[in-house]
């Protein structure tokens, strides 16, 4: 981490960005038209959540093309599940039992670890537009509305590390093309 971004001068967009361990979630703000607004210092505050890349590695592969079909539905939706309003520090989760989420949806928190199992594993790194969070598991909303659960939802973003960017962009190019 730079030390303009451990300043909060950078946005989270960029620290994201600059942060190896995060390509995949950046990829995936990209394809959902969430990197601009993360990019914007003055969006927000909000607190995101991130995955480190292990955390999508680690996920079951199998449906790529449901989040990839719908990059403004399902796909945002899973990664706003990973924004809260504000800017909590590490000391404000943890203290916390639930947080309402951008999405809609709440995060259970008990100590450092969100919904069960998933842990935070890096805090605090403050940006000119909130603070991130770095945690080891991809969150998954429940998202009845599409009759997608989270089983067949954490298949489909488990398919996005197996495929990797490269695969991700070529379906959105088919996308655009059809």
């Amino acid at each position: 981490m730079s030390a303009s971004a451990q300043d909060g001068e950078e946005s989270i967009a960029a620290i994201a960005s600059g942060e190896a361990t995060l390509s995949t979630v950046v990829t995936a703000l990209g394809l959902a038209g969430l990197a601009d607004p993360l990019a914007d210092c003055s969006y927000g505050p909000v607190t995101v959540f991130a995955p480190v890349d292990s955390a999508f590695a680690a996920l079951p592969a199998e449906t790529l093309g449901a989040a990839l079909a719908d990059p403004s539905g399902l796909l945002t939706q899973i990664l706003l599940y990973h924004v809260v309003p504000g800017s909590l520090d590490a000391a404000a989760v943890v203290s916390s039992t639930s947080l309402t989420t951008a999405q809609g949806g709440t995060i259970s928190v008990n100590g450092a670890v969100l919904n069960g199992d998933i842990n935070i594993i890096a805090t605090d790194i403050t940006a000119c537009n909130g603070i991130v969070h770095l945690i080891d598991g991809v969150l998954i909303p429940t998202l009845p509305e599409t009759g997608v659960g989270s089983t067949s939802t954490t298949l489909a973003l488990g398919a996005l590390v197996l495929f990797g960017g490269s695969a991700m962009l070529v379906a959105t190019r088919r996308r655009i093309t059809v």
